[in-house]
């Protein structure tokens, strides 16, 4: 059996000097110490802001364009990435297409480790080629270590086909790395040595929350703060697309809901509709021209 890279070095393999004695702890203390360090990971974020927001304006163009924003990752970072995937439709109105997490092992490793297929760097090959991967799309591998060579391999290989590449991680650089953006961020050593599902795990998540939420306020997807292209797919989202409607329009809940049913179950066309007193046709077509955005088809609709 070949010995395996030697990871000493990578930061999140590293003993955090405050965990020694962590299991002789009483128990409020362990806690206080863990919320201690889950700071730390949201400063680690904030540093990063700025590069993280380059990164969202270069995504922007080519979603827009019909691209589509794709994580790979293996582990809790491959985890992280298909749950924010899978979050994107119900709360924005985007197609499962659009927003896509790949993790070595396929979908049943989220419910079972599979940790033995990240160590392939070619592994997520098939998966881009089924997926025609191209200039259009981003591909952000996410690896808390920054050593896994299977989101590794996947940004060579989405670089190779023309795509916007990142990589988000809270360990290492790689030597050679085919990234068009870079977000490192500095969490440190984990209270339990290399268990990155702690603060790596959730600095990235927080990362990935800044980048699909900016991403669809910047698409036209929210008004204000409010989930305006929300997806009324059950009674709590149904309930939040009412109250949505009454706080931009005012009027009761029951006029509301009629409203909604009138627009088709979409927010932004209920509001134009109520706003400038036009039919969904016209409603729509207010929307369309502004590329989606209710505030521009409200200014437009006004300016007419």
């Amino acid at each position: 059996m070949k010995s395996p890279p030697d990871r000493s070095g990578v930061p999140t393999e590293g003993v955090h000097p405050r965990s020694v004695g962590l299991d002789a702890l009483p128990t409020a203390e362990l806690l206080a110490l863990m919320s201690a360090e889950d700071e730390r990971a949201a400063r680690a974020v904030s540093a990063e802001t700025e590069r993280i927001a380059a990164l969202v304006e270069d995504v922007v163009p080519r979603f827009r364009a019909g691209g589509r924003l794709i994580y790979v990752g293996a582990g809790t970072s491959g985890r992280l990435g298909v749950l924010d995937a899978s979050e994107c439709p119900p709360t924005f109105l985007v197609d499962p297409s659009r927003v896509i997490g790949i993790i070595a092992g396929g979908d049943a490793a989220l419910r079972r480790s599979s940790e033995s297929l990240e160590d392939d760097p070619q592994g997520a090959g098939a998966e881009l080629e089924r997926l025609g991967v191209g200039r259009l799309d981003t591909v952000i591998g996410l690896t808390a270590g920054g050593t896994t060579p299977y989101p590794l391999g996947a940004i060579d290989i989405a670089h190779s086909r023309g795509a916007l590449t990142a990589l988000v991680t809270c360990g290492s650089l790689p030597e050679s790395l085919d990234a068009d953006h870079v977000i490192r961020l500095e969490t440190g050593p984990e209270v339990l040595a290399g268990s990155t599902r702690l603060k790596a795990g959730t600095a990235t998540k927080l990362v990935l929350n800044m980048i699909s939420t900016a991403l669809m306020v910047r698409l036209g997807k929210v008004h204000d703060g409010l989930m305006v292209d929300v997806s009324a797919t059950n009674d709590k989202l149904h309930d939040r697309a009412a109250r949505i409607v009454v706080r931009l329009v005012g009027g009761s809940r029951e006029d509301a809901l009629a409203l909604l049913d009138e627009a088709g179950g979409r927010v932004k066309t209920a509001v134009v509709m109520r706003s400038l007193l036009v039919s969904r046709g016209e409603a729509e077509a207010l929307l369309e021209v502004s590329d989606g955005a209710l505030r521009g088809a409200l200014e437009r609709g006004a300016s007419c």
